[in-house]
């Protein structure tokens, strides 16, 4: 489900599910996380790269998951986030297709971000019963402003790749199907770099903020976790798999 490559101190983490669009389950968020957490470990590694199968980056948190889980404390999926918000070894993303839900949540913890221009990207928290998890809440206003953050967010509405790099939540645009050579090409620059001064240099950026997302990590678990238990939220898993059902 989660394919690792290992060439030139790059490592690349695909997530490997097309047939399901990339919808991440537990045992993915774990291979992610593991991956991420070898990188960190090993002086050698100067970048990861996070990309997706196919034509989506990804569907978000497999809502199957969602109807059974009960709480997100300790989850696979936000021991995860807090390793991608606290590693040093520099992260960059490529994405084609669909980011939603966390797949948006996860890119704002990225040092760079280039998406495809076919790229569509969501945050449904809201309709789903749900709220913003994984640091969402303090991060999307920083990087795009609280206008801009109330659209995406409450409103829940859909934004394309020109808006996301008007707006400076992605690093650049690529033609379609070349993200993933864009964020290579970013990686082998980083590679000519000294690499404990690369990861200092990323720890500091990072440090000043840190406390106050750790905070929003915290919170923002404790919500989601009730949201989870919530009549609206399973309502809304219900009606989820209704129209798939409907559809199939």
């Amino acid at each position: 489900m989660i394919a690792s490559t290992f060439e030139g101190g790059c490592m690349v983490l695909t997530i490997n599910r097309p047939e399901r669009r990339n919808a991440l389950t537990h045992s993915m968020y774990q291979a992610l996380d593991q991956g991420l957490q070898a990188a960190q470990a090993d002086p050698a590694c100067h970048a990861v790269i996070l990309t997706g199968a196919g034509d989506c980056f990804t569907a978000g948190n497999d809502l199957g998951e969602f109807q059974t889980t009960r709480s997100v404390v300790d989850s696979p999926a936000l021991a995860f986030l807090r390793t991608l918000a606290n590693v040093d070894v520099s992260v960059i993303a490529a994405v084609e297709g669909h980011a939603i839900g966390v797949g948006v949540t996860l890119l704002q913890h990225c040092d760079f971000v280039y998406a495809g221009e076919t790229a569509q990207f969501s945050m449904p928290f809201v309709s789903l019963g749900l709220c913003p998890e994984g640091g969402s809440s303090t991060l999307l206003v920083q990087l795009v402003g609280a206008r801009r953050a109330n659209d995406w967010l409450l409103l829940g509405r859909r934004f394309d790749a020109a808006e996301a790099y008007e707006s400076g939540f992605i690093t650049a645009i690529s033609p379609p199907g070349h993200a993933l050579i864009q964020a290579q090409a970013t990686a082998e620059l980083l590679g000519r770099q000294p690499a404990e001064a690369l990861r200092l240099s990323k720890r500091l950026l990072r440090e000043p903020g840190r406390p106050a997302l750790m905070r929003t990590f915290d919170t923002e678990r404790d919500l989601f976790t009730d949201r989870l238990k919530s009549d609206e939220a399973q309502a809304a898993f219900r009606r989820f798999f209704e129209r798939k059902s409907d559809q199939s």
